[in-house]
């Protein structure tokens, strides 16, 4: 298969910074797009992955799943796009196509496993694919996204991941008018929970350990700050909420969040990924008012681009940090320390 050489940046081990590297992209086939990357988010994952926190990480590693860029060529059958249009990738780049999952626009939760958009398996060149740290990608059709034209390009690149996290299990879980959602964590994935719930009419209430996050909670978005440490204004939400979207993204206790859903609440987990090891989980909170504890996993295609849409009719983009490309070692280190509010995306004209 022929291939182009591209200017990318990544890590080649474990505990090596990031620095500039060329990789391979396929030229295009029938289906696919060509996109020059003009804006990439940074995830957490990004960082995990470079540093193989998680395990399994496969070097030369290239982040960066929130792509937002321009259309540059298209291959012969592709039928959505054209050269010049505005696109963006979020975390998947293909799945199998014809497993249940798939065949219901839930290709997160692909039965035979979705391609990553970095560290996943490379169906067309072997070895592993890249991600968004470069100057291009190419990309079935099928998982690229049109982009509203209204909206700040650089800031709607958190909506590829940050967004569709949160957005899923609103949708799923039926928020809107009349419905009251709680937030816990306001970082990446909580700041854009609080906006994507105000904008579908919820009722919005933030979770927060210290008083000193409320007056930005509020210009999110939110009508609502309780603050978790205080036993009498946890007491006064009791059975409160329909549903919470967790994004803390670390073992955490919560047994007090579930004694704030009301009959037949959700407290859906979005941004820990693991075991709670040191916490017991109570059922009591759960048997006794039929909540449930559950998870969600980004979103499929349709769903990502229905957000998309969403944001471009109501104007919500990602509130973000701006940095260059050989910036990302040290937001790295200050994302570590949650200094970002409350996403940096990478200009990737710097690169």
């Amino acid at each position: 298969m022929s291939t182009i050489t591209v200017k990318a940046y990544g890590a080649e081990s474990t505990t090596a910074d990031l620095k500039e590297m060329n990789i391979e992209r396929r030229e295009v086939t029938a289906k696919d797009v060509e996109i020059e990357i003009l804006y990439c988010g940074v995830c957490h994952s990004d960082l995990h992955t470079a540093r193989n926190d998680w395990g399994g990480s496969l070097y030369p590693v290239v982040p960066g799943h929130e792509i937002v860029g321009r259309i540059t060529k298209v291959g012969s059958e592709v039928s959505k796009f054209k050269a010049g249009d505005l696109a963006a990738v979020g975390c998947m780049v293909d799945s199998c196509g014809h497993c249940n999952s798939c065949k219901h626009d839930l290709e997160q939760y692909c039965q035979n496993g979705f391609t990553g958009t970095y560290n996943g398996k490379d169906k067309h060149l072997g070895g592993h694919t890249f991600g968004g740290y470069s100057q291009k990608v190419v990309v079935d059709e099928h998982f690229v996204l049109s982009v509203p034209e209204n909206l700040d390009l650089a800031a709607v690149a958190p909506l590829l991941c940050a967004g569709i996290t949160t957005w899923s299990p609103l949708r799923h879980w039926n928020a809107g008018p009349g419905s009251k959602v709680a937030v816990v964590g306001l970082g990446g994935l909580g700041h854009m929970a609080i906006k994507l719930a105000k904008g579908l009419g919820a009722e919005v209430t933030l979770f927060s350990r210290t008083p000193g996050k409320t007056d930005d909670a509020k210009q999110l978005g939110a009508d609502h700050v309780v603050i978790s440490t205080d036993d009498s204004q946890m007491d006064a939400v009791k059975g409160k909420f329909d549903l919470i979207i967790d994004t803390v993204p670390y073992e955490h206790d919560i047994n007090p969040y579930m004694q704030t859903l009301s009959l037949n609440g959700t407290l859906v987990l979005v941004g820990f990924v693991g075991e709670f090891q040191e916490t017991e989980v109570s059922t009591r909170p759960m048997i006794f008012q039929r909540r449930s504890v559950a998870g969600s996993l980004i979103g499929g295609i349709a769903e990502t681009q229905e957000l998309l849409d969403f944001c471009g009719k109501h104007n919500i983009v990602s509130d973000i940090e701006l940095i260059k490309m050989q910036d990302i070692n040290s937001a790295y280190e200050r994302m570590l320390k949650s200094d970002v509010k409350y996403r940096f995306v990478i200009d990737m004209q710097s690169l």
